[in-house]
């Protein structure tokens, strides 16, 4: 149970770093928020790559399944920064991508 928290937690700052790298240009480029935002948001999107490395399983596997955990955390972001509540048919979709990417992560595997 611990390595899957630990798993989980790493995916969640995984997905915390992308969007934080992804939504800061946004604000510069639709809600003029300064230039200067955009050196944050490399940084962000510096950790994000390097936390990805940090998954003990192989890349494609680790890309697959923090696909499931993205869509979450994204969700989440919608509410709590967009303050818009995600619907029932967000919260089944992102219901469905976390089933999948237990699937794909914690699947036993031959050897």
């Amino acid at each position: 149970m611990v390595v899957i928290a630990k798993t989980l937690a790493l995916y969640i700052a995984t997905a915390l770093a992308e969007i934080i790298g992804c939504y800061l240009p946004y604000l510069w480029l639709k809600k003029s928020a300064p230039a200067w935002y955009l050196l944050p948001a490399a940084l962000s999107l510096t950790v994000f790559a390097w936390l990805l490395t940090l998954h003990p399983q192989a890349a494609g596997r680790v890309y697959a399944a923090y696909g499931g955990v993205y869509v979450a955390v994204a969700l989440g972001w919608l509410w709590a920064v967009d303050g818009i509540r995600p619907s029932l048919w967000d919260v089944a979709g992102s219901a469905v991508t976390l089933a999948g990417m237990a699937i794909i992560l914690f699947a036993p595997r031959p050897g």
